[in-house]
């Protein structure tokens, strides 16, 4: 069972949203914060503004902290990005149906992190004005693809070598042939670019 808190400032949309998640069999509505307040996901609603200080919520609030996923009606690149940066699993638009808040809420909580397409569209220009090969998953080897995963998973260097037991100098060869193939500057904008096209999932 998966243990989940709503906060919104709006008591109609927080009603509606604790409707939505109480509609999962899986999934148990916490409504008091008492002193066994520990929800397993914490799903926020709240102006833009109100998560600024995002970082001081996750770290300072409950221990050990949820996973968050907040919705926004105020979708725009530095609060996608300084949320991500900041822990937060998942960002959707005010306009996400309630599949999608159910099945994030899932992923969340199973510590997946979780990009609505509306979120990437945010982060990234517009795929067509890059230069992208025209057939990424041929253009991108079996093994490409693979490092590309444990990228999007946020891991180093050293771990993709011991994971796939070849040494660090052959995972950094990999890295920059898939940021040359994919036309990425980052980890992260290839990981989101990868996801995009259908490579790996987030």
């Amino acid at each position: 069972m998966i243990s989940v808190a709503v906060s919104s400032p709006d008591l109609i949309v927080r009603a509606g949203l604790e409707s939505i998640l109480r509609s999962h069999p899986d999934i148990a509505v916490i409504t008091s914060q008492g002193e066994d307040y520990a929800p397993d996901v914490l799903l926020l609603q709240h102006s833009a503004q109100d998560y600024e200080n995002l970082s001081d919520l996750l770290y300072s609030a409950l221990a050990p902290p949820p996973a968050i996923v907040i919705l926004t009606d105020n979708l725009h690149n530095d609060l996608a990005e300084s949320a991500l940066r900041s822990g937060v699993r998942a960002v959707l638009p005010r306009s996400a149906t309630p599949d999608e808040i159910l099945a994030t809420v899932e992923a969340a909580a199973a510590g997946l992190i979780v990009l609505h397409p509306d979120v990437i569209d945010v982060l990234l220009p517009p795929i067509t004005s890059r230069t992208l090969p025209s057939s990424p998953t041929q253009a991108l080897t079996a093994r490409e693809i693979e490092v590309l995963g444990m990228l999007a998973e946020g891991l180093g260097n050293k771990t993709i070598a011991r994971r796939l037991s070849i040494s660090e100098h052959t995972v950094k060869f990999h890295v920059s042939s898939i940021f040359q193939k994919l036309n990425a500057s980052s980890r992260t904008e290839a990981a989101l670019l990868g996801a995009r096209l259908g490579l790996i999932l987030l």
